[in-house]
């Protein structure tokens, strides 16, 4: 095996921490914490869904799947499997657990797309996800 010009690359140990934050963001359904982690005009998409364009609709859009989820009762947690890029743009590959205090939790896999401005905010953040078993859950 010929190994002379492969490459590769992960993000630095200051990326990653940043990374771990915004997740820990997520996970607490801190809007306002959030959005100090996104560029005034990034763009954020859910599966096949049109982006949303600008912070005020990220921020109203996630606002709107999170009510949902938290109308169900459900909880996040991140459980992150592998991240893979640079310091400017990674993805991540993840289990997201959604759990609610009776104990049921349903768990689904999820990769997201992240990209970096110059300033260390997320400019793109592409999100894939099935979340149709939470909606389906009637437990």
């Amino acid at each position: 095996m010929k190994l002379d010009k492969l490459r590769t690359n992960e993000p630095s140990d200051n990326a990653w921490s940043w990374y771990q934050e915004y997740l820990d963001a997520l996970d607490a359904y801190d809007l306002n914490r959030y959005a100090k982690f996104l560029a005034d005009d990034v763009s954020v998409q859910f599966n096949n869904d049109e982006p949303l364009a600008g912070k005020d609709a990220a921020k109203a859009g996630l606002g709107q799947f999170w009510a949902s989820i938290t109308d169900m009762g459900y909880s996040l947690l991140h459980e992150p499997l592998n991240i893979y890029g640079s310091d400017s743009s990674f993805v991540l590959e993840a289990l997201n657990h959604y759990a609610r205090p009776a104990g049921n939790r349903i768990t689904i896999r999820a990769a997201a797309f992240t990209d970096r401005g110059a300033d260390g905010r997320a400019t793109s953040v592409r999100l894939y996800q099935d979340v149709s078993a939470l909606y389906a859950d009637t437990s």
